[in-house]
């Protein structure tokens, strides 16, 4: 089989497995881009584009547009990659929504066996533990600990809130450890844009888009310039985050646990972690 059809196979999986992350407060499709190997590419990536198409394309020349087009966008990566975390987000939305709703402290115990994980391989990236990194870990862990304490704000569902949410939810979502749905949970908006994806409510999905791509082309240069500038205390602050935002799985599972196996909770706990490594270690040999 084609080299290129295969890497774009791989790719497409690893988008599944991010929009599926996404769809879930307290899980990063940041987080499952890093552990699959293609965090680094997909920043310099988007960090890249600098719409340097648009000249040639206003003076009516489509050969210099198409040329500087493929110089913008790694289509390579960005066509399989976005077309399945838009394959989760649509097809899986309904289900997670369900699983959160029916089966609550099942579902965030199988989310907290996949954090726990990602923290784990993360701490692996780590070329050697000092008592900075140690520090800058512990300081970070503390205050997402406390930020995903906090209650969600009462707000409207406008196109312009919609849009200011966007930009700051996808800033998460591309940020390894920290998720967007929670954000968005924050921003009170995490159950109205699930509903937009279950229902299509196209406007206020194009509005969301519109926002994301607005926010993740800014971000993406700041998480560049950090990993190449600072990369041992950002993987430590990426660390700490991880490590705080188990609060969010741990606290929804331990205030549902009416008519639950303990046992269960345990097992999925477990694959959840299993899964995880076995990605990890899949996408190495890919």
């Amino acid at each position: 089989m084609n080299s290129k059809l295969i890497d774009a196979f791989w790719i497409f999986i690893r988008g599944l497995c991010m929009g599926s992350a996404d769809i879930v407060p307290g899980v990063s499709g940041g987080t499952i881009a890093l552990i699959t190997g293609i965090y680094e590419r997909l920043i310099g990536a988007i960090s890249n584009i600098k719409f340097r198409w648009i000249k040639p394309l206003v003076h009516g020349d489509l050969h210099g547009f198409w040329a500087k087009l493929k110089e913008d966008f790694d289509f390579e990566l960005f066509t399989p990659l976005f077309l399945g975390i838009g394959i989760a987000f649509l097809s899986l939305a309904k289900v997670i929504n369900f699983c959160l709703n029916v089966y609550t402290a099942y579902t965030f115990a199988f989310f907290l066996g996949l954090i726990v994980a990602s923290a784990y391989i993360l701490f692996t990236e780590l070329d050697e533990v000092t008592v900075k990194s140690f520090i800058i870990a512990a300081v970070f862990a503390i205050l997402t600990f406390i930020f995903v304490g906090l209650n969600p704000i009462a707000a409207n569902h406008s196109l312009p809130i919609i849009f200011i949410s966007a930009i700051i939810a996808i800033c998460a979502m591309i940020l390894p450890g920290i998720s967007g749905s929670f954000l968005l949970l924050l921003l009170g908006q995490y159950q109205y844009m699930l509903g937009c994806l279950s229902s299509l409510k196209f406007t206020d999905i194009f509005t969301f888009v519109v926002g994301a791509a607005i926010g993740i082309l800014g971000f993406s240069r700041v998480i560049k310039w950090l990993l190449a500038n600072y990369r041992a205390a950002t993987v430590s602050a990426l660390i700490g985050i991880m490590v705080g935002t188990i609060r969010l799985p741990y606290v929804k599972m331990a205030t549902s646990l009416a008519g639950v196996n303990f046992i269960g909770l345990i097992v999925l706990m477990v694959i959840g972690f299993v899964l995880i490594v076995v990605l990890e270690k899949q996408f190495k040999m890919v």
